[in-house]
């Protein structure tokens, strides 16, 4: 049996379906992965032996449509992607897509007649009548009527902002490639039967009778990797410092390295400075503060006191299984919805807004060090699932057939 997954995204994206692949082949299957060509992509996949097969550009390249009509040429070039994905889906039995792959693997896997998947890793884009959609900054000129709060209504106003920004681009590519054009663009995407790979805890989903989602935990591949000799030095040498990073994020403020150093010495706390893709450094060569590159974080998150970042789905998870409090301060996309999910579950404390003063990060930083939140913590880190990736590869060789 032959298994692709594709994925168009950041490192959040890509390190799930590493985790997913390394279960698909302990279960006897052959795997592959088509995923951006970033050499750390690459890296994560060679790792473990699975062959990637690289699509579209470089994800370090790649910015955030600030128009519709940016986010419609975005939407062509995603639905490109076809191509690839439909040479490496030859042959193989099931097609897995999550991230931005949907709009090419959808319709590759169409094409071939072969059983498609559409997996995502935060529940906030799909329809529930039991909340209202995210917002739509896209169209600025077509506010959401203040008068109009039933959710159903507003999941209806979202299915039709889809097909405003995507469906042209999307059908135009279609019909290149002999397909149907599609209708309702947004259940294009998720399919009627989408599967959330995140954990029920940090993102539970209550059943509707409009969507059949199977919720398998989210997909972690354990890391084993040493922490850096240096690293290790630093965390030797003190109470445990607070880490503050913003992952795969490129457009955060300037000064946000300086305003969060000096949040947190500001309650007495040594910083532990992630440089990510923003590369974030040191502001003065004091002995309080070290920088990192790409580490293991899950025996890192272990050893500090809090952890302030972005919010990504990935962070988030691996944050609370390691029992560490947590500042969410939000920049794009899923990261509200975490931030909320921190603070709802007493884990830590969600940021207002993505650019934070010294002030509103020192006085959230305190509120995450508290005992209460540290305990909070601890107590949920016990109930984090680690099968997701199993249940996934299992219910994908069924899917198989």
């Amino acid at each position: 049996m032959r298994v692709l997954l594709s994925t168009y995204g950041s490192r959040g994206d890509v390190e799930p379906l590493v985790a997913l692949a390394v279960q698909v082949r302990a279960l006897g299957a052959e795997v592959r992965v088509c995923a951006p060509p970033d050499k750390e992509f690459a890296e994560l996949l060679a790792g473990v032996g699975v062959e990637l097969v690289p699509i579209g550009a470089p994800m370090g390249t790649m910015v955030r449509p600030a128009s519709s009509a940016e986010a419609a040429r975005r939407v062509a070039e995603l639905a490109g992607q076809f191509e690839p994905v439909a040479a490496a889906a030859e042959g193989c039995d099931v097609l897995l897509a999550t991230g931005l792959a949907h709009f090419g693997s959808r319709s590759a896997a169409e094409k071939l007649g072969i059983p498609y998947v559409y997996a995502t890793f935060c529940s906030y884009l799909l329809p529930s009548p039991h909340r209202a959609p995210p917002p739509a900054p896209l169209l600025p000129g077509r506010p959401v009527p203040p008068e109009v709060t039933d959710n159903r209504v507003l999941w209806d106003l979202n299915a039709q902002l889809f097909n405003t920004l995507h469906g042209e681009s999307l059908n135009a590519h279609r019909e290149s490639v002999g397909l149907p054009p599609v209708g309702d663009v947004r259940s294009f995407i998720f399919t009627d039967h989408p599967w959330l790979a995140a954990d029920p805890v940090l993102d539970p989903w209550q059943e509707t009778a409009d969507l059949d989602v199977v919720h398998t935990g989210a997909w972690i591949a354990p890391d084993e990797r040493p922490l850096p000799d240096e690293l290790l030095a630093f965390l030797d040498a003190g109470a445990p410092p607070v880490y503050v990073g913003f992952g795969s994020m490129r457009g955060v403020s300037e000064d946000i390295a300086a305003v969060a150093i000096e949040a947190i010495r500001a309650q007495g706390q040594r910083v532990l400075v992630g440089r990510g893709w923003a590369g974030l450094g040191l502001i003065d060569d004091k002995g309080d503060c070290f920088a990192v590159g790409e580490v293991n974080q899950q025996a890192l998150f272990a050893r500090v006191a809090a952890v302030v970042h972005h919010g990504g789905a990935g962070t988030t998870t691996t944050a609370a299984r390691a029992g560490a409090p947590q500042v969410v301060v939000p920049q794009a996309g899923d990261q509200s919805y975490w931030a909320g999910r921190v603070a709802d579950l007493g884990i830590g404390v969600a940021h207002d807004g993505p650019t934070p003063t010294t002030e509103s990060l020192s006085s959230a930083v305190r509120a995450a060090l508290t005992p209460e939140a540290r305990e909070r913590a601890r107590s949920v880190a016990g109930t984090i699932r680690t099968d997701g990736a199993t249940e996934a590869a299992k219910r994908l060789l069924d899917a198989a057939g």
